[in-house]
């Protein structure tokens, strides 16, 4: 458990960011956290890079909606200080916290304080002896690294705990998840590190850890991103919603768009994405072009359009041709169907929560 958020086993796959603000600036930070938690974060971690830092963590915590991670790299009295100011999980690089009294004391304040620990070993960051042992960051120096932690918390009789050996290299990082799930049965943090900007770092990420998610690897994911932490989150959930594991908000389908369309399929698909990102109930939207596949495409989506000829285009509901609408009037039309299917919805499940009760 990290706070009330499950972490493993059966429970959903969580979504994770971090907030880039000066941590020390309360009122940024939870500026920040309410936008992340807006687009649907499960957890959110908050780097604790100095005193000031962590006396601020009170108020950040008492401000979030969700669990909040405190990121600790080099000094370990960050950690201590977390720990009391309430999070709920400690993230420690053993790599350089430093030595294992110092690793241990850790422990300590997090049993003291009911948090979590996440072991973060990183390939640009390993214990000097791994890399005089095995030459340069490796599958094998990952995995011997966070094997070494793990039997450390479990000396000290602690055991909610999670792991992740992070690579920027997407084969070197794949590699130490697989190893290291043969080897260990606890949640996983998958992560491809500095995976770089919006674009390239989306491809990165997502064949990193759609491979490992694909093979039932990774519990909780963090899209490392050059960007605002918002699109990490709404990048993770795209990731987890085209591989079936999670359902939140809108999932469009449209084309490309080419010289058939009927209308602006590239600028209407960007206004829809952003006028709907309030929307977290899941439902399905087909936006095509033309009739040469959208009428396929819309029979498999809640709500479709099909461009027609002349500005006039058609609106699908539930997979059935229902009525057509302008070009004018078509993207208000668009979201006042979504944010009416996404009520009914809403509506319909409550109505079954109250049967089932």
């Amino acid at each position: 458990m990290v706070g009330a958020v499950p972490v493993g086993g059966d429970a959903p796959i969580t979504v994770q960011t971090m907030t880039n603000t000066p941590t020390s600036d309360a009122k940024a930070t939870i500026d920040q956290i309410r936008r992340c938690e807006d687009a649907g974060a499960d957890l959110i971690r908050v780097s604790c890079p100095d005193s000031d830092s962590t006396a601020a963590m009170p108020q950040i915590v008492r401000a979030a909606g969700v669990p909040i991670i405190a990121d600790i790299h080099f000094h370990y009295k960050r950690a201590l200080e977390a720990a009391d100011a309430g999070v709920a999980c400690l993230r420690i690089n053993p790599g350089n916290i430093g030595s294992d009294a110092r690793v241990a004391e850790v422990v300590r304040a997090a049993k003291a304080n009911g948090c979590a620990i996440r072991i973060g070993v990183n390939a640009g960051s390993l214990e000097k002896d791994l890399l005089e042992k095995y030459g340069e960051p490796c599958p094998e120096a990952l995995v011997e690294s966070a094997l070494d932690h793990i039997k450390l918390l479990q000396d000290h009789d602690f055991h909610e705990y999670k792991v992740a050996v992070k690579a920027s290299d997407v084969f070197l990082a794949v590699a130490a998840y697989q190893a290291l799930a043969e080897a260990v049965d606890c949640p996983l943090h998958l992560g491809i590190t500095e995976a770089g900007g919006l674009i390239g770092g989306t491809v990165k990420s997502a064949i990193g850890m759609g491979n490992l998610l694909w093979a039932g690897i990774g519990d909780t994911i963090r899209v490392s991103l050059s960007a605002e932490p918002e699109e990490e989150v709404r990048v993770g959930f795209e990731l987890l919603k085209s591989l079936g594991l999670r359902t939140r908000g809108v999932r469009v389908v449209s084309c490309p768009s080419c010289a058939r369309q009927g209308f602006d399929v590239i600028r209407t698909v960007q206004a829809l994405e952003d006028r709907l990102q309030h929307i977290k109930t899941p439902l399905s939207l087909s936006v095509l072009g033309c009739v040469v596949n959208g009428p396929g495409e819309a029979r498999e989506t809640d709500i479709g359009i099909t461009g027609g000829g002349n500005g006039k285009h058609m609106v699908y509901l539930s997979g059935v041709t229902d009525h057509h609408v302008q070009s004018e009037d078509m993207m208000e039309h668009i979201v006042e169907l979504v944010e009416k299917k996404a009520a009914e919805i809403g509506s319909a499940k409550e109505r079954h929560a109250k049967a089932s009760a």
